[in-house]
């Protein structure tokens, strides 16, 4: 899942159980939507990306910088993962707002695409949910 500073999901996929979760990095960012701001043209891509050792590649590295952003991954052995919590906590407080749904939290759909559409209706209601206070 990708989401923007404040925790709303830009982003969904799903994967099988024993995938690791890099390997679906490429495809969340390319479905990323053109991000409207206040002021200025649409941004075609996020500016920079955050993440933890789990996504520390070069091919990652490199593909991402190849699209023009920035990775923020914690390198393994070297960086703690301290630093990267003051992002992450926006990223986990999402996933828990998914995990109320009673649908996402047991899956009990057995098609995968059935699955996917109830967590992009999820993903709706917290974006209606947030941006109608």
């Amino acid at each position: 899942m990708i989401t923007e500073r404040t925790g709303l999901p830009l982003s969904i996929g799903i994967s099988a159980a024993n995938t690791h979760d890099s390997q679906g990095l490429e495809p969340l960012v390319r479905g990323t939507p053109p991000i409207r701001s206040r002021r200025g043209p649409r941004r075609r891509r996020p500016a920079k990306l955050h993440g933890d050792k789990g996504y520390d590649y070069d091919h990652l590295r490199r593909w991402l910088r190849s699209r023009n952003i920035t990775p923020r991954i914690a390198r393994r052995g070297i960086e703690s993962s301290q630093k990267l919590g003051r992002h992450r906590w926006t990223v986990e407080r999402t996933v828990a707002w998914l995990s109320g749904c009673r649908r996402l939290h047991r899956r009990y759909e057995r098609k995968a695409e059935h699955f996917l559409a109830f967590a992009g209706i999820a993903a709706a209601l917290i974006c209606y949910r947030r941006l109608s206070r």
